[in-house]
C-alpha cells in the first residue's frame, strides 16, 4: 500500500534546524546585552557628571573614569563579536557548512554560563555525530 504521508526528516536534521534557531536567539540575547550596556553607560555617565567632586575631601584621580569607559568598550566589542559569530554559525548550521567554525563558536558559547554552555554543549554533541559531520560541506 502506498502511504500518502511524506517521510519524516531525520532527527539530526530537526536538531540542526533547532540549533540554528537557538543560535539566532542567542545572538538576539547579545543584542539585548548591548542595549543594556548602552543604558548602563548612559546612567553611569549621567551620575558621574552630576556628582559634585569639587566639594569632596578626596576626589578621584584624573582619568579615573576613563578606565571604566574602556571596560564598556571592551564589553561592547565582546557582545558584538558574540552576536556576529552566532549569526554566522546559525546560517552555517542550517546550510551544513563550515563544521570547524561551528565547533569553535560552540566552544566559545560554552564560556557564557549558563545558557551559552547549554547551547554550546548541545551543538558540539550534535555536530560530532558521524552522520552529521559527514553531511557538512567544508
Amino acid at each position: 500500500m502506498n502511504d500518502p504521508t511524506p517521510p519524516l526528516p531525520a532527527p539530526s536534521e530537526d536538531q540542526l534546524r533547532l540549533l540554528s534557531v537557538f543560535h539566532y536567539i542567542f545572538a538576539g540575547f547579545a543584542l539585548l546585552g548591548m542595549g543594556f550596556l548602552a543604558l548602563h553607560y548612559g546612567l553611569m555617565s549621567q551620575m558621574m557628571d552630576s556628582a559634585n567632586w569639587e566639594n569632596q575631601a578626596n576626589p578621584p584621580p584624573e582619568g579615573f573614569f576613563d578606565f571604566f569607559v574602556w571596560i564598556y568598550v571592551v564589553m561592547g566589542l565582546m557582545l558584538l563579536a558574540g552576536l556576529v559569530l552566532n549569526l554566522v554559525a546559525a546560517r552555517a548550521l542550517r546550510a551544513r557548512r563550515y563544521w570547524m567554525f561551528c565547533a569553535v563558536v560552540a566552544g566559545l558559547n560554552c564560556l557564557q554560563v549558563p545558557l551559552g554552555t547549554v547551547l554550546g554543549v548541545f551543538t558540539l554533541v550534535v555536530i560530532n555525530r558521524a552522520e552529521v559531520r559527514a553531511s557538512f560541506r567544508d
